[in-house]
């Protein structure tokens, strides 16, 4: 008999990561036990109730506080995990922190950088290691993660870059925010064009080190764009919806990626879409979201 498998969802109070986490628990068997995440106590609970009481529900579901920016909890989750299971199969990287045009993006920069960037490198660093063989180890992104979304003079930070590489990287853009020399240096206004390629770039700098033993196992780390997503972070920034999925569509492409069966080599630490690859150095910058936003 094999031992229950144990996946875990961070941002999954609302939106897309709710309804990750109601397709785990649908789709995973009744000894699994799937971690509902978040950070406001009050939501984790109510989420996880709803979720237990879906009639669609078969696994179990566990609600759990944890702020991801907070690298300690995050850690000690994972050591956690490791003491109690022996590790963990599903691993989903999915909170954001609010991002609006009608604010400046200096003032957002910290609590956005931190929540997409820094707890990015804490959950890569941490729940790499306990990954199960055959697990899933993926970051939710976009398709801004691609490297043609930058300026070529920035390049260089990211393409073949370590994980220490890319956290210097997302260091320095931090700094040239509040140091007002995004310009000279090349950096978009828009936070979610560097903070997007710098996610992709950590999970291909992980993937290019463990990518032999894990494809011999069956174990993939991807980054995973579920297209537009109708939700409230993402209305402002867009003037057309008309393709936009709802939080339950978008879901279903990520979940067949994580639940499905071997590590596809041409998928392995890549940016993936619908189930295929984007091209690392594809992309061009995103005018129109430029236009919108207050540097």
């Amino acid at each position: 008999m094999n031992d229950p498998r144990i996946a875990l969802v961070t941002g999954a109070n609302q939106g897309l990561g709710r309804a990750l986490v109601e397709g785990l628990t649908a789709r995973m068997a009744t000894d699994d036990l799937v971690l509902l995440t978040g950070r406001d106590a009050r939501r984790v609970v109510a989420a996880a109730r709803e979720v237990a009481q879906s009639p669609g529900t078969r696994s179990r579901v566990e609600g759990r506080v944890l702020d991801v920016t907070d690298s300690g909890a995050v850690a000690g989750l994972a050591d956690e995990l490791r003491e109690r299971h022996g590790g963990v199969d599903v691993v989903i990287s999915n909170a954001i922190a609010p991002n609006t045009p009608d604010r400046s993006q200096a003032e957002q920069a910290d609590e956005f950088i931190d929540v997409a960037n820094v707890a990015t490198h804490t959950i890569l660093r941490s729940y790499g290691p306990i990954l199960k063989p055959g697990g899933r180890l993926v970051v939710v992104s976009s398709t801004l993660g691609a490297l043609g979304h930058l300026d070529p003079r920035l390049h260089h930070l990211f393409d073949g870059a370590s994980l220490d590489e890319v956290e210097q990287a997302v260091e320095s853009w931090r700094s040239a925010i509040h140091a007002k020399t995004l310009d000279e240096a090349g950096w978009p206004r828009w936070l979610n064009v560097p903070s997007k390629v710098a996610q992709v770039a950590a999970v291909r700098a992980v993937a290019a080190e463990r990518r032999e033993r894990d494809l011999a196992t069956g174990t993939m780390i991807a980054a995973v764009c579920p297209g537009m997503v109708d939700t409230r972070a993402s209305r402002p920034w867009f003037s057309d919806y008309g393709h936009a999925q709802t939080p339950a569509q978008a879901a279903r492409a990520v979940l067949d990626l994580v639940l499905g069966e071997g590590a596809d080599p041409a998928l392995y630490g890549e940016l993936v879409r619908f189930g295929k690859p984007l091209p690392w150095y594809g992309g061009t910058p995103p005018t129109e979201q430029e236009r919108l936003v207050i540097p």
